[in-house]
């Protein structure tokens, strides 16, 4: 709103080593000790048997997870435990906890990663009744087995440039053109094994173009023109602030919070599609808690959970999503509309996420 996590989320937090992290991620991924079956709920855990003084644990990154555990915990009484830190980061806990789970709800950015958990059995597949919520556009990134739920929606990479140091070459209208001599050493993008947007564009770039083959082919052809890569949005944002770099490829989000903050940065849309990211929520299927887990998606995905959302602070990138639950209007100003915005394939990216995540480490960030 971030494998994010985040957006998002930026240089605040620790890191781990990024060694030690994708081994952790490679575990997750192959089911290392993962959960042997789905737990399918039939909805008869209701209020009652959720401990409201227990609650329950909350892993997010999630720029406005800490007002919506308060406003939660406010207005039902059911104690929220928050642990708020990048995608990655999380997803290497979620790996180490194994069979043995701190989590009871996991909230980041990207239905592949979310998609990746359900396919190794960490989530509950269950039926909130506020389903009828959605918009068209909502509904359309349910996945059938309902076993995560999209809270919004981002583009999980645009083009970012900065208004003040427009490059002679002027400036790209799709991906293609930053291969191109005249913008050789101007761009630069996220880590997808420390930022939650960059897979997903990754793999969505990869499906505009073609196929696996065919994005590797691209990434390698940035790489070969001068391509940076940094860990989060915040810092490959800040190369374009500062003009180290003419251009950069975040998640849309963080460029309308910097923005809002005075910067004098420009977006592209390419023209051939930007990614769509939505930010889902999810159930541990061995939580211990999911009664109460359960309640607060079903809160957040209604209006009073999108109104803490929205109200959030504007100077926050995780802030400017596209709302897709109805009869909530954000309080922020976005682009929506001129957006090409491309749905991926899910399941497919899913089963080759940890695979492509370890060729574009191996072969650009490395290189």
């Amino acid at each position: 709103m971030g494998i994010h996590l985040a957006l998002r989320r930026y240089t605040r937090k620790p890191r781990l080593n990024v060694l030690f992290l994708l081994a952790c991620v490679a575990c997750l991924l192959v089911a290392c000790g993962g959960t042997s079956s789905n737990a399918a709920s039939n909805n008869t855990q209701n209020a009652a048997s959720c401990d409201k003084q227990t609650g329950f644990t909350l892993y997010s990154a999630i720029g406005y997870d800490s007002d919506a555990a308060k406003a939660f915990q406010k207005q039902t009484g059911i104690h929220v435990k928050l642990v708020d830190d990048s995608t990655g980061n999380l997803l290497a806990k979620i790996s180490a906890e194994r069979n043995n789970p701190q989590w009871d709800v996991a909230w980041f950015d990207g239905n592949v990663t979310m998609q990746t958990l359900d396919d190794q059995g960490y989530l509950l597949k269950w039926n909130s009744p506020n389903i009828n919520n959605y918009t068209t556009q909502g509904m359309s990134n349910v996945p059938s087995d309902h076993a995560y739920y999209p809270t919004g929606l981002t583009a999980a990479g645009a083009i970012v440039y900065n208004t003040k140091h427009i490059p002679a070459a002027g400036l790209p209208k799709d991906w293609q053109d930053l291969t191109k001599p005249e913008y050789k050493n101007l761009l630069a993008e996220n880590d997808p094994a420390f930022s939650g947007p960059a897979y997903p564009f990754i793999s969505g770039v990869s499906q505009v173009m073609g196929g696996e083959d065919q994005g590797k082919q691209f990434f390698q052809q940035l790489k070969a023109n001068g391509d940076k890569i940094f860990q989060t949005n915040d810092p490959t944002l800040n190369s374009v602030e500062t003009g180290a770099r003419e251009f950069a490829i975040v998640q849309d989000s963080a460029y309308y919070a910097a923005k809002k903050a005075g910067q004098p940065l420009g977006i592209i849309y390419p023209t051939s599609g930007v990614t769509s990211l939505p930010s889902e929520i999810g159930i541990a299927a061995n939580s211990r808690h999911s009664a109460c887990a359960q309640q607060f998606v079903n809160w957040i995905i209604s209006s009073a959970g999108q109104t803490v959302a929205i109200n959030h602070d504007p100077t926050d990138g995780d802030t400017y999503f596209v709302e897709i639950i109805k009869g909530v209007t954000p309080i922020v100003s976005r682009q929506t509309d001129g957006i090409n915005f491309v749905t991926l394939d899910v399941p497919k990216w899913a089963s080759v996420e940890n695979e492509l995540k370890q060729w574009f480490h191996d072969n650009i960030v490395r290189q």
